[in-house]
């Protein structure tokens, strides 16, 4: 066999291993990013915490950095933090909203299975 057919489970380990692949090739150019794609991706979903946003915004840039060179594009980033979210184009956020935290109106999202309130930065189960 010479391709490999996606769909799926059997596509989730080779997208996965793929994934973690180009992470490992540019550990030296963005050790921090690299780090993010190996340990804090699960699939398609990445989440971590970070204690700024500015290492948020060059952990962000970085890791788009890293999906680009493998022909991969980053997207649905979120943030409960106003100055990350805008320094990621509209194109590439998950949620397209005004952020003024705190706040109990901002959208739910979706992290690995899990509700994550924006707003207040808290995990949600129903």
């Amino acid at each position: 066999m010479k391709v490999h057919l996606f769909g799926a489970t059997s596509s989730l380990g080779c997208a996965s291993y793929g994934l973690k692949h180009m992470a490992s090739e540019e550990k030296e150019a963005h050790p921090s990013a690299a780090q993010f794609i190996i340990d804090d991706f699960y699939v398609d979903d990445g989440l971590t915490s970070v204690e700024s946003a500015q290492q948020a915004k060059e952990l962000i840039q970085g890791a788009r950095e890293i999906c680009e060179k493998g022909g991969l594009r980053l997207h649905k980033f979120g943030s409960n933090d106003c100055q990350v979210l805008e320094s990621v184009p509209k194109c590439k956020r998950g949620v397209d909203v005004i952020l003024n935290l705190p706040s109990e109106q901002l959208p739910m999202e979706r992290v690995l299975g899990v509700q994550w309130s924006v707003g207040l930065d808290c995990f949600k189960y129903s």
